[in-house]
């Protein structure tokens, strides 16, 4: 869904209601009050088969064409069914949202929307006193709650009198609003969560129009269910109308502030990252192959990029990770944007092939998207632990770039980032995503075309090396002495026939070498195209007197950012810098951290950036570090700067 913003966004339209980008917002009935809001925080949460995630992900939309900036977090078990009703099996989406720019998913909800016991067990140590908790009061039986150690029912015994309760039969109303349709009674209750939509897009006076157009083209075949979510959208809608219970909605107004003027969509970071994948083959002129094995978190872009023939893209679903990577490996070597995409697990089965494609020298994206590990690990929760796999982890010196986004939206210049090095300098790249990034969303300003970088390359055409007796030959490892790339010969090109494979090359001629001093230059060849590489310079967000410098790579932005807000807010000052690139460093990296008394890399791993800044810089950064499945929250972090720069 996208939306225009402009300034003025939004215009009193004399009936009770707004218009927002062309779109009229039902206002408030005489009788109920009004209040405006500068940013709010909801939780959906349920059992995993109530639609959690699609109900987040509707109001998400709602929201984001509403105009409002927004940030998300969808957390879900990695059975693909949990028990019913169960702890395990509770999945939640949370979603931010704000008439100002906004950079986390929020420490704490202001709302929780709990359909069972487990959902508000699982989540209530997070909601803070004083918050609005909506309970689907026909879950709380006495078998429900004893499964998840209820004795007595939460919603009676005095338990939540901290909090604003709103006890709401959704499963009686659901079905009493689908009673003409026919349905058995199981059918209607799986309508409970666009009830519970309906209701909340009604609180915060949430568009509604694309909804119904979202469940009528999602339910195309089945019209009759597609019409039963609509009257229960509708009656939930209805119902916070009507109910004594809810006498206040609230209004958030767009942020006509946070963003410069553009037509935006709402993107999460793997859809991002897979239009960033297919405007780089665009942009270079190349067809898109990737060769990938499904995984959690990275399946996504498999998905989507599937659905992108018309742009040349080929999407190969291979049967495990090793042939994946070896023909992403194949497509690069014949004249194609290779990629593959896993998580973790996946990498060090991808081992061997990336020093393959250092050996080769040729382009390859690796994405991984970072899950929770060791082995399975956590796979449907985040971690930023694979950075000294993705430097470190192939045998031998095997020196590969590494690039990471730090937003969902960023995802998209990341990975044509990434292309760029690849493609410039013949080798392979990782782009190191996480789960977080891959699974949250946020506005994103769509590009102009014409504002995308150039990415062509020229393939090899013609011998390019004069021997000795006058004979033109072509030398495969023949190189450009800027950029220390070999040239790129397509199979197939008369006079251009050279040798591959893993065993070391010569210099030059790319036969088979077993050369001692041979080796020592080809190795430090390699080290130096890869330090060599050009990227931006850090930029350091520095307001003046700073002695404490805050440092973060990846998804750890948007919390970092928000906390640095939180202390200067305090009257404190600390200075801020973010790394997109992990190798090479950027080249002012060293002077910067000079620069400082104390240096902070907040993590979500036991500290692997730090351990790479003080073998480099010999800097004593101090690490913190969160290895639990989930991001930061900002207050956490402001409360460590404040100690650093007290200490």
């Amino acid at each position: 869904m996208t939306s225009q913003v402009s300034s003025p966004a939004e215009q009193a339209d004399g009936a009770g209601g707004a218009v927002v980008g062309g779109q009229r917002i039902p206002g408030s009935p005489d009788g109920k009050e009004v209040r405006r809001l500068d940013r709010v925080i909801i939780r959906f949460a349920g059992d995993s088969g109530d639609g959690m995630q699609l109900t987040g992900d509707r109001f998400t939309s709602e929201t984001a064409s509403f105009g409002n900036d927004l940030s998300t977090l969808p957390n879900f078990p990695a059975e693909i069914r949990a028990p019913a009703g169960t702890l395990p099996g509770v999945s939640s989406f949370q979603l931010h949202f704000a008439d100002h720019d906004i950079l986390t998913p929020g420490d704490a909800p202001n709302v929780l929307v709990a359909m069972n016991p487990a959902a508000l067990k699982a989540n209530i140590a997070d909601v803070p006193r004083g918050a609005e908790i909506i309970v689907n009061t026909d879950e709380f039986t006495k078998r429900p709650m004893a499964k998840v150690g209820y004795e007595t029912s939460p919603l009676e015994d005095g338990s939540l009198a901290a909090y604003n309760l709103h006890p709401v039969p959704l499963t009686t109303l659901t079905v009493e609003a689908l009673k003409d349709f026919g349905l058995s009674r199981k059918e209607a209750e799986r309508s409970k969560n666009m009830f519970a939509l309906g209701l909340l897009s009604w609180m915060y006076h949430r568009p509604t129009e694309a909804t119904e157009s979202f469940l009528r083209q999602k339910f195309a075949r089945k019209p009759e269910i597609a019409e039963a979510n609509i009257v229960a959208f509708r009656a939930g809608w209805n119902f916070g109308e009507t109910t004594e219970d809810f006498a206040v909605s609230y209004e958030v107004a767009p942020a006509t502030q946070a963003f410069p003027t553009g037509t935006y969509r709402n993107i999460s970071g793997n859809l991002a990252l897979s239009y960033g994948l297919i405007a780089a083959s665009q942009q270079a002129d190349l067809p898109l192959y990737l060769g990938s094995y499904p995984i959690t978190p990275a399946s996504d872009i498999l998905h989507e990029l599937s659905k992108h023939k018309n742009f040349g893209v080929r999407t190969f679903q291979a049967e495990d990770e090793i042939a994946g990577i070896g023909a992403a490996l194949g497509a690069a070597f014949g004249g194609a944007l290779g990629v593959t995409t896993t998580s973790g697990p996946g990498v060090a089965l991808k081992s061997e092939t990336i020093g393959l494609a250092v050996s080769l020298e040729l382009p390859l994206l690796i994405v991984d998207i970072q899950r929770g590990g060791p082995s399975t690990g956590l796979p449907t929760k985040t971690e930023q632990a694979d950075l000294l796999q993705a430097v470190y982890g192939r045998n031998g010196e095997a020196p590969v770039p590494i690039v990471a986004p730090r937003t969902p939206a960023d995802c998209f210049d990341a990975a044509l980032d990434a292309a760029r090095i690849a493609l410039t300098y013949r080798t392979p790249v990782f782009l190191l995503s996480d789960g977080y990034l891959a699974n949250g969303s946020e506005p994103w300003r769509i590009p102009e075309v014409a504002d995308l970088p150039d990415l062509k390359v020229k393939f090899a055409a013609a011998t390019n090396h004069t021997l000795a007796d006058g004979t033109e030959v072509f030398w495969p490892y023949k190189r450009d002495p800027q950029t220390l790339a070999r040239p790129w010969a397509v199979p197939g090109t008369p006079g251009l026939e050279h040798r591959i494979g893993g065993i070391e090359k010569q210099d030059g001629t790319g036969n088979i070498s077993y050369d001692p001093a041979n080796h020592d230059f080809m190795v430090r060849t390699r080290q130096a195209k890869v330090d060599g590489i050009e990227v931006p310079e850090l930029d350091v967000d520095d307001p003046g007197g700073a002695t404490t410098l805050v440092l973060g790579w990846g998804s750890t932005y948007g919390p970092i950012t928000a906390a640095v807000r939180r202390v200067r807010g305090a009257g404190l000052s600390v200075a801020q810098a973010h790394l997109r690139h992990l190798n090479p460093f950027p080249r002012n990296l060293g002077e910067v951290l000079e620069r400082y008394e104390k240096v902070v890399v907040p993590e979500m791993n036991l500290g692997q950036l730090a351990t790479l800044i003080r073998a480099k810089y010999l800097v004593d950064a101090q690490s913190y570090n969160q290895v639990n499945g989930m991001p930061f929250k900002a207050e956490q972090l402001a409360k460590v700067l404040k100690e650093a720069i007290d200490d």
